[in-house]
């Protein structure tokens, strides 16, 4: 059901996106939680980037976002790995405006994105 509604959700942003312009944005503004230390950090990465926090290394792919709305509407793709396991604990698209709909799911962490980089 998850993925259905993923699906869906990819869907119509894909087709939203087809009736406005969208632009790569330079880069992306994420924040990562610490839940057990109760610490927040803000990453602000370039595309192709990557920072830690704690055992992970978050990385972003690019980010976009409609024209003239960086902040709100901003989708990344972003990957997020941790120390000593193989794969990804994370890897696809994470929407601004709507955190929850494709959410990394960890113990420890929390990693959104905030908003798109223009400069």
């Amino acid at each position: 059901m998850i993925r259905f509604v993923l699906a869906m959700t990819f869907a119509f942003s894909t087709s939203v996106a087809a009736q406005q312009a969208v632009n790569v944005g330079t880069g992306a503004v994420l924040r990562g939680l610490d839940k057990v230390a109760g610490d927040v950090v803000d990453m602000t990465l370039r595309n192709g980037e990557s920072a830690d926090i704690g055992r992970l290394t978050v990385r972003l792919g690019e980010c976009r976002y409609p024209e003239g709305d960086p902040a709100a509407d901003a989708f990344a793709f972003v990957t997020v790995e941790e120390q000593g396991r193989e794969a990804p604990v994370f890897q696809g698209w994470m929407i601004a405006s709507s955190p929850a709909l494709n959410a990394m799911e960890h113990a420890r962490y929390d990693v959104w994105v905030m908003r798109c980089k223009t400069d």
